[in-house]
């Protein structure tokens, strides 16, 4: 059954008027009309069968029954990723997505080959606002997570901290002591959490010691080093393995 964002449904609403851009994708590029039956969800964690009742703009839907979306994660999890080069950022934004997490955080860092200003001026959080949603009506959830305005690591570190904060650094970290995601299997699970992910050239000496100091704990993926834009899929899918069971 094909999904549909409606940000304005609220529960007991009986009917659902969906944005200009998903009424024209119901229309124009999947060709349905009324009597057609879909899902409607609120980006919020509520899900419907309606059945289309006309419009060619303004598309309405009307609700017909409460439908399961897929299931959250128990542990509010929010990315927060350095912005990569070129179109990396946009996978891991899609891929963030589908796994599950509530918020996306874009940095940038000292090694981020780009700038807040320019991220902000080339609207890169709206487009990924865009991937975040695509990426949710082809997994099955039904909560949108929440792609938040790019900030510079020092700004970052100066909002509120989550329960748990984790932050990925290459095996050779700290000598090489550095613990492994195994150590969170003998750990309470936490109500929320954070985990930041470094751009292409890793963080630097100074960022790790400013996270330190902050009390994020830093932890490794184990000893092969990863690509940037494929070390947030390991991680996030280790934590729903260990988190949710």
């Amino acid at each position: 059954m094909h999904r549909f964002f409606a940000p304005g449904l609220d529960a007991g609403d009986e009917f659902a008027t969906l944005p200009r851009d998903e009424g024209e994708h119901l229309t124009r590029v999947l060709r349905l009309g009324p009597g057609d039956l879909v899902a409607v969800f609120d980006g919020r964690g509520n899900e419907f069968v309606g059945r289309v009742v006309g419009g060619r703009r303004d598309v309405r839907v009307q609700v017909v029954e409460r439908r399961e979306p897929a299931p959250e994660l128990p542990v509010a999890v929010t990315l927060v990723q350095a912005v990569l080069k070129a179109d990396k950022m946009d996978d891991v934004v899609r891929d963030a997505a589908m796994l599950g997490v509530a918020a996306i955080q874009p940095i940038v860092t000292a090694r981020t080959e780009t700038t807040v200003g320019a991220l902000v001026r080339q609207q890169r959080a709206d487009r990924w606002m865009r991937i975040a949603l695509a990426s949710v009506k082809q997994c099955g959830r039904a909560v949108l997570p929440d792609v938040r305005t790019p900030l510079s690591f020092d700004s970052w570190l100066d909002e509120p901290r989550a329960a748990g904060a984790l932050m990925l650094v290459e095996p050779s970290a700290a000598g090489g002591s550095t613990p492994g995601f195994d150590v969170l299997e003998r750990e309470p699970v936490p109500q929320d959490a954070e985990v930041l992910i470094g751009p292409e050239g890793g963080w630097t000496e100074a960022e790790c010691a400013l996270a330190r100091e902050r009390g994020i704990r830093q932890i490794t993926l184990g000893g092969r080093t990863l690509r940037a834009d494929r070390a947030a899929v390991a991680a996030l899918a280790i934590l729903g393995f260990l988190w949710d069971r």
